[in-house]
């Protein structure tokens, strides 16, 4: 993306520089297309679970920007001479269920033969111009809320290797099937500053392009991240993805860590998320209306996981809350 030629138009409201979840045309001044795209290979075992997360997190990138999904298209790599097309449909069937969920509707794809399944789509949505909500407006002071739990790289990659619990698994595909439309209208409602979803680059990648977009810089509380079940245990036990190391390196320079904070937990930090939670940067007044708004809609995860504060050299800080009782307490 860093190297894909930069385009301008009056029209183009967001495009790839600010890393934003997904691009911004106004059509009308009261009407603006998002539209987003996403492809990856499967995560689970299930066919209908594949497809179902990954529309799911395909619609995410909409949500995040406070739209409405439109419709999708679906995209599919497959190898039709050693797999059955009994798996591609179950597939289908799974990101179609999603989208309907959505009050969206597909509207065609396009598939290719390849030696390795990949499935992903196209989505497109609508919001009013003014409505938006990117992720370059966060203000210091504000408090950042997650939605979901972390850890979904980590459960997939055991399940790879027959290693995941039980329990492990079932709560991070329930999660990752989640769409994140009950979180981003509460967002709207209650004057979110910015949003992102919390996706490929891990909680702190996805937080950092926030602050970088915003002009701020931002402290997280790792004690209050929440994560799903049998994670850690699986971090000691070296199930950690290929993608997750990487992120943490990427970070290097950009993160002041507290000092007891250990190699596991900074590798969870980044983990890299598939269908993840949004990351709201929430005013301090409305943050409590915020939780009790997704509590009320069965977001009951969500967690205050840090703050915005003033630009510094580093653009994050991880720390724990006991250094901030008004966190520690939410």
């Amino acid at each position: 993306m860093r190297r894909m030629p930069q385009m301008a138009h009056v029209d183009l409201l967001v495009d790839a520089a600010t890393m934003d979840d997904a691009a911004v045309y106004r059509v009308r001044d009261d009407l603006a297309i998002v539209a987003t795209i996403d492809v990856f290979t499967p995560i689970v075992d299930d066919p209908y679970d594949f497809g179902a997360i990954a529309a799911a997190n395909a619609l995410s990138d909409v949500y995040a920007m406070a739209a409405t999904p439109l419709f999708a298209l679906n995209l599919a790599g497959f190898p039709r001479d050693t797999l059955s097309l009994d798996v591609l449909a179950e597939i289908q069937r799974g990101g179609a269920d999603t989208v309907l969920e959505a009050g969206a509707v597909v509207a065609g794809g396009h598939s290719v033969d390849d030696p390795v399944p990949k499935y992903g789509m196209a989505v497109v949505g609508a919001a009013h111009p003014d409505a938006l909500i990117t992720n370059a407006g966060a203000r210091p002071g504000d408090l950042l809320v997650l939605t979901k739990p972390i850890g979904t790289g980590v459960i997939s990659t055991a399940l790879k290797h027959d290693a995941a619990p039980p329990e492990a698994l079932d709560a991070a595909v329930a999660s990752m099937r989640t769409l994140n439309r009950a979180a981003a209208d509460a967002a709207s409602r209650f004057g979110a500053h910015a949003m992102t979803d919390v996706t490929g680059y891990g909680l702190l990648g996805h937080l950092r392009e926030m602050m970088q977009a915003s002009g701020c810089s931002a402290t997280v509380f790792a004690d209050q991240v929440p994560v799903f079940p049998g994670v850690r245990d699986l971090i000691a036990a070296d199930e950690v993805p290929g993608g997750t190391e990487r992120n943490l390196a990427a970070l290097d320079g950009q993160v002041e860590w507290a000092a007891e904070l250990p190699i596991a937990e900074r590798l969870l930090l980044a983990d890299a998320q598939t269908s993840g939670g949004l990351l709201i940067a929430i005013p301090p007044e409305d943050e409590h209306a915020l939780r009790e708004a997704l509590a009320g809609a069965g977001v009951t995860a969500a967690a205050t996981v840090g703050r915005v504060v003033a630009r510094r050299e580093a653009p994050l800080e991880v720390s724990l809350s006991r250094l901030e009782p008004d966190i520690a307490t939410r």
